[in-house]
């Protein structure tokens, strides 16, 4: 999928931007408009800076400018924002278990800091903010998907206090990236050399998504989200099982038990969330509560479609799984050289 949306004239400054998707954002955005005006890589980590100014430098990339900082401190968000008018914002805690040890570092980063985002972003009239979730933050029985909810109601009633600036926040949602740091697929990998692949429920399933997918929804967010949405692609399940029937086939498959803060499924779109959601064909948008004017303005724009009251999104009953041998061809594309985007 290709984007309308001037990237070449654009000032983006990306959140997290050493992240596995920050990276893969990057890449597009470059490949795309490689004379953009200015693209800004904010993060915490310098070495992970250094790093990714060896594939990304400015020598070939006049607009590219690598920022250190932290969300925690709105003052540096403040100066950083001049002159950006598209914020992507992809920074984030996100290990669960840490968040269960370590729960107001989780505060303070995804709730404060993304609170210190969005009042930069008013008082320096940027246009476009997109900030990015995941399915933890639907219907949370972790402190990890509490804070992401919270940072979602945060963004998506940014929108009521713009005034007359003409900016938009609007949220991404989906489920686990194929190969991030941190995801079951390089544990997995990791763990294969051991024998022993350490299955946590034999029931459960995950929604997938290629980190490049969720670039494309991004841009796609940029162009056409509204404000106040949040947006839900339409991706495809796997069980843990068939995945580790994948990766370690001759492994010993040994059930260790659920994790505490984990789920079986995973949600996208709660039952409670229907009477707001619209179906837009390759994404859902569930849309600020109550505003039938937005939901009127989706279905004429684009085609969308209520969908049924009691309508649910999660992982298990989705109609659409990865088979082994999908799953297989897909990590053998995660794991050769030159296969796709490196997590």
């Amino acid at each position: 999928m290709t984007t309308t949306f001037d990237l070449q004239r654009s000032h983006i400054f990306i959140t997290g931007g050493t992240g596995s998707f920050g990276k893969a954002f990057v890449r597009t955005v470059l490949e795309r408009a490689p004379n953009i005006e200015r693209l800004v890589i904010f993060s915490r980590d310098e070495l992970k800076q250094f790093e990714m100014e060896q594939e990304f430098n400015r020598a070939k990339y006049p607009g590219l400018r690598y920022f250190l900082g932290d969300i925690r401190d709105e003052q540096r968000l403040r100066r950083a924002l001049e002159g950006i008018d598209v914020v992507v914002h992809a920074a984030a805690l996100k290990q669960v278990p840490a968040a269960e040890y370590n729960p107001f570092e989780f505060v303070k980063t995804n709730i404060l800091g993304a609170q210190n985002l969005i009042e930069a972003c008013l008082d320096n009239r940027v246009k476009r903010v997109v900030a990015l979730s995941t399915d933890k933050a639907a219907a949370p029985i972790n402190l990890y998907g509490a804070t992401k909810l919270c940072s979602d109601k945060l963004f998506t009633a940014a929108n009521n206090i713009r005034g007359l600036r003409d900016t938009r926040f609007s949220v991404v949602r989906y489920g686990n990236v194929m190969g991030s740091r941190g995801s079951v697929i390089p544990f997995f990998l990791e763990k294969k050399k051991t024998g022993v692949l350490p299955i946590t429920d034999t029931d459960m399933t995950r929604f997938n998504i290629s980190l490049q997918d969720g670039v494309e929804m991004v841009l796609w967010a940029l162009e056409h989200a509204q404000g106040g949405e949040i947006l839900v692609p339409k991706i495809p399940s796997y069980r843990i099982t068939d995945l580790a029937q994948a990766i370690g086939p001759e492994c010993e498959h040994r059930v260790i038990g659920i994790r505490p803060g984990e789920k079986i499924h995973e949600e996208m779109i709660t039952t409670s969330d229907s009477i707001n959601t619209v179906d837009l064909g390759r994404y859902f948008a569930i849309l600020p509560t109550p505003d039938k004017e937005a939901k009127a303005r989706y279905c004429e724009k684009y085609g969308a479609k209520p969908v049924p009251l009691g309508y649910a999104y999660d992982s298990g009953t989705n109609p659409e799984f990865l088979s082994v041998d999908e799953l297989r061809g897909l990590i053998d594309g995660l794991t050769k050289p030159a296969g796709g985007a490196q997590a």
